[in-house]
């Protein structure tokens, strides 16, 4: 039997997976996990041969986990991303396997199908190790930049692209991204989000908040040292004190 775990945040992405599994004879599930830190501690424990790895997870991301896993050979892995161009360039330069969101049956069969042949093959799991440690080196070598965000929101599957964003703020373990007079709620943390879209057009204002500075009008003193940042769309944030100097050097302008 190959020993798999499941990684994910979302309860019907685990659900989806392990449904699909069951579909699979040789395959036992010994534990599903919702996030990053569990998963690290139940890889070290466990010691799977297979990992159903989400890569966009609050905290720590599926690319950090498996930058921490301390097995070899790795596990085989089946990454599973809801959105992430650059990532799937990354998986299909280094000829491993992924699964979109949302991933049928039959996509499902040929990603295990791909890691069952890589876990029955001692050679090809040194030569897939190598693989995956040279696609994260690519990873942290050039770093991504988002261009649209995926969000499902009311059965709908909504592409934002980066540049319409207006501003952005956290709301727990999700980003309120805010377009116009709509909103939509993405499952992701600001510091992952901040770290994937150009810092010549956003920036970060407060320790919540995220601007496009394409759409701001105007600057008006607050107090304290802080600003009021006037969008567009005549929404109004606040440029707090500790971030005053980082946005004063994106806009080459005194405060």
């Amino acid at each position: 039997m190959i020993r798999a775990i499941i990684v994910d945040d979302e309860p019907l992405a685990r659900e989806k997976v392990k449904l699909f599994v069951q579909g699979e004879s040789d395959i036992e599930i010994v534990d599903v996990c919702a996030n990053g830190r569990d998963a690290l501690a139940s890889c070290h424990k466990l010691k799977p041969e297979l990992l159903f790895l989400d890569i966009q997870m609050p905290e720590m991301n599926g690319f950090e986990v498996l930058g921490k896993i301390k097995m070899h050979p790795l596990p085989g892995i089946i990454f599973i991303t809801a959105f992430d161009e650059f990532a799937l360039r990354a998986f299909e330069f280094h000829a491993l396997d992924y699964l979109l969101k949302p991933f049928d049956r039959v996509r499902f069969k040929k990603a295990v199908s791909h890691a069952r042949e890589y876990i029955q093959s001692n050679t090809q799991s040194e030569t897939t190790t190598e693989q995956i440690k040279s696609m994260l080196d690519s990873i942290k070598q050039t770093p991504a930049r988002l261009e649209r965000l995926v969000v499902k929101a009311n059965g709908r599957i909504i592409f934002l692209r980066i540049d319409d964003i207006d501003w952005m703020e956290a709301a727990g373990n999700y980003v309120n991204v805010h377009v116009g007079s709509e909103s939509h709620l993405v499952r992701e943390t600001m510091n992952n989000i901040e770290g994937q879209i150009n810092p010549q057009k956003f920036a970060r204002i407060h320790r919540s908040t995220i601007i496009n500075i394409e759409k701001v009008k105007e600057l008006l003193p607050y107090f304290n040292g802080e600003y009021k940042v006037v969008l567009q769309n005549n929404t109004q944030v606040i440029l707090s004190r500790s971030y005053r100097e980082s946005f004063k050097k994106i806009l080459g302008k005194p405060l």
